[in-house]
């Protein structure tokens, strides 16, 4: 009995060791395996996403921040003093050229007329009979009845006659004329304004304030600033043909109309080394609506075939521009770049990469020189018009 008790010993503490060995064995195999595999797993790849380089037609604008103009702006006065008896506009109304805005009493004027056609008329009457005096006295000096003297005279009083018929026929004119003022009509095409004059108010044409405002709006125009140094490619572009110019809301969202460039201001201000240039708008729609503040966009030029990539992938360095670039292998290099920025959406890649060639658009803060990647999803180029940056 005590030897079995023994061997059960010897047996329980040979098979302890020999579990004891087996854990070993496996805790160091375990520890090679782990040793040996960490270096060929490497970092996970960083999650970006990106876009594929294209080519297509960019439009180039300059941006600026303008102000609509009325194209005219009439104050209507009277020209004539009297009372208003009728105003024949609504405020805000549209006028054509010619239509009847207010009217004058006319009696005055009439009345001016009617005295001035019947001096005339009394004029001429003493004129015909000038000249039959005239004619007498002509024949009778023939005859040795009269003196050349009395001829000379008569003729005299004939043209005196004329004469007086001439100033008569003046201020039938300027009767007329006055009694044309007595009615105000619209000088150009345009909408009227507030109206500040009531019918029964007695006007004169030196009062301060106007009858109303009118003002033409078809078509408009905008005045806008660019800096001086964007001179030189507006004037080229003018040389080229007609410089087309976008109006936009007060946002920058939504195009109002579109015209084209008209002048460039004769003088740069050396204040603020910036240039005025008008542009001019049908405005057939009335979207455009004077002392209204507009983006204008203007059209430059129009890149063919440009490379295009997502502006946000363009970044800018101590060196200058450059992109992040996914290789075959899904790694990543930083290459410097010629780009330009267009608009916030698009971007020009001028030197330093092709057609075809992926940028990572998101997740650039994460990368370094040889890292690998795993691409999100794709961002595809924008094809909203473009601005100068």
């Amino acid at each position: 009995m005590w030897m079995t008790g023994r061997n059960s010993r010897r047996i329980f503490f040979a098979v302890v060791g020999i579990a004891l060995a087996s854990l070993a064995v496996v805790v160091i195999f375990w520890r090679h395996t782990s040793s040996q595999a960490a270096p060929t797993a490497g970092p996970p790849a960083v999650p970006v996403t990106a876009a594929t380089a294209v080519t297509r037609d960019v439009p180039i604008y300059y941006d600026a921040l303008g102000t609509v103009q009325a194209l005219n702006t009439v104050a209507i006065r009277a020209q004539v003093s009297g009372q208003i008896v009728s105003i024949d506009f609504r405020q805000g109304q549209d006028v054509r050229r010619g239509d009847v805005l207010a009217k004058i009493d006319p009696a005055p004027f009439k009345a001016a007329l009617d005295q001035a056609v019947a001096k005339k008329s009394e004029d001429e009457a003493q004129l015909i009979d000038a000249q039959k005096d005239l004619a007498r006295f002509k024949a009778l000096v023939l005859k040795d009845f009269e003196t050349q003297q009395n001829v000379d005279a008569q003729q005299a009083k004939v043209d005196q006659t004329k004469a007086t018929i001439d100033a008569d026929q003046a201020a039938i004119d300027a009767a007329q004329t006055q009694l044309n003022y007595a009615t105000i009509t619209a000088p150009i095409d345009g909408v009227v304004g507030f109206r500040q004059v009531d019918i029964g108010n007695i006007v004169h044409p030196n009062d301060t304030s106007p009858l109303t405002v009118l003002t033409q709006i078809k078509p408009s125009t905008v005045i806008f600033t660019l800096p001086q140094a964007d001179l030189g490619p507006v004037r080229e572009a003018m040389l080229h043909g007609t410089v087309s110019v976008l109006a936009f809301d007060q946002d920058d969202k939504t195009q109002l109309a579109e015209g084209k460039l008209l002048l460039i201001n004769n003088q740069i201000d050396q204040t603020t080394s910036t240039i005025q240039l008008k542009a001019e708008f049908p405005n057939a729609d009335e979207r455009l609506w004077p002392g209204e503040f507009v983006h204008a966009r203007i059209l430059i030029t129009t890149r063919k075939d440009a490379v295009t990539i997502p502006a946000v992938a363009l970044q800018r360095g101590p060196d200058g521009y450059y992109v992040w670039v996914i290789k075959p292998d899904n790694t990543v290099e930083q290459r410097p770049i010629d780009g330009m920025t267009v608009d916030e959406d698009t971007a020009i890649a001028i030197k330093g990469l092709a057609v075809g060639e992926t940028v990572v658009v998101e997740g650039q803060s994460r990368l370094d020189v040889g890292t690998h990647v795993a691409i999100r999803s794709p961002a595809p180029a924008t094809e909203q018009p473009a601005d100068k940056s």
